[in-house]
Formats: C-alpha cells, sequence, structure tokens
C-alpha cells in the first residue's frame, strides 16, 4: 500500500494503518533524532512526539511533498523544540560534547560516526537526511525551508570536513 494511502486512513482513524506506519518510521525517526539531539531519552520523546503528531495531524497532510519529507520535517521541529526546551531548563548552558577518542574508534564505522559528530548541526543533518535516508537535495531544501543551493553548500562544506577529519 502508498504511504499516502496509508495516511489517509490514519487520518480516518484507522489504528491498524497508524501502527503499520509507526513500524515503517519509529526507527528512522529515532535515527535522525539522534543525530540532532545526541541523545537517545530525547530521540526517543521526538519519535513518540512526531508520531502523536502524524496521528493528530494526518488529515493536514496536503500532499505537496512526499510524506517522508512531511514526517521529517516534524520530527526536525520536534527535535527544535526540545533542544530549546533543554536550553532554557538548563539556563542556556547545553551539556559539552564528549569528543569520542581516537584510540576507541577502531573500525570504519566508527570513524565514520565520530567525523559525523564533529561537524556543526545543520551540515550533519544533511547528510543524514540525504544518505542515510535517501532524501534529495530539494526535498531537504523543502523540509528545512531553506534554498536548495544552502543544503548544496552545507553538503560541500560537510564532505570537505568529513575527508579531512577521515585522514
Amino acid at each position: 500500500m502508498d504511504e499516502r494511502d496509508t495516511l489517509a486512513r490514519i487520518a480516518a482513524g484507522d489504528e491498524a494503518a497508524f501502527h503499520q506506519f509507526y513500524n515503517a518510521y519509529a526507527d528512522r525517526i529515532h535515527r535522525f533524532a539522534l543525530t540532532m539531539l545526541r541523545s537517545r531519552h530525547l530521540a526517543e520523546d521526538v519519535v513518540q512526539e512526531t508520531l502523536l503528531a502524524v496521528w493528530k495531524g494526518a488529515q493536514r497532510f496536503r500532499g505537496t511533498s512526499k510524506v517522508s519529507t512531511w514526517v521529517f520535517g516534524i520530527a526536525r521541529n520536534q527535535a527544535l523544540s526540545l533542544l530549546r526546551r533543554e536550553a532554557r531548563a538548563a539556563r542556556d548552558q547545553l551539556p559539552p560534547m564528549v569528543e569520542p577518542d581516537p584510540a576507541i574508534a577502531i573500525t570504519r564505522q566508527e570513524r565514520v560516526l565520530a567525523a559525523l559528530d564533529r561537524l556543526p548541526e545543520e551540515q550533519r543533518e544533511v547528510v543524514f537526511l540525504a544518505f542515510y535516508e535517501g532524501l534529495s537535495y530539494r526535498d531537504i531544501a523543502s523540509m528545512m525551508e531553506i534554498p536548495e543551493g544552502t543544503v548544496k553548500s552545507r553538503m560541500y562544506h560537510a564532505k570537505r570536513a568529513l575527508l579531512e577529519y577521515l585522514r
């Protein structure tokens, strides 16, 4: 079944369709939120809030973008909201980033993840959406509400930085 049809069924209150949608998106949203928040607990909150927003707002999907672009846009907004709340709660003092010890990062995947973690948030987000979620630059630009050229620029700088980090 098509994702748009599933979303229409959710809008009509079909719990089975929502369960199917949840199974298809929960892990993907979690991975995305984890790249932004660096906290499994907060990423889980984003998953729940995002999918609750899908359940409550499925009828508001206009169909002008892919369903995945719409969902990741919601997830991004939820993560940014959560970051703002956390920052206020911590009196604008976010916990310091922990740099992984290069001696521990032995495998290639660990090295890549460590390098991704060193990127500025806006570059890391673009890389994740393009490479891990397979979104086009146009979809990323639409979701993030920025020009496509900005997405390309962020990707260019991210690739250069990753190359340098991985040397």
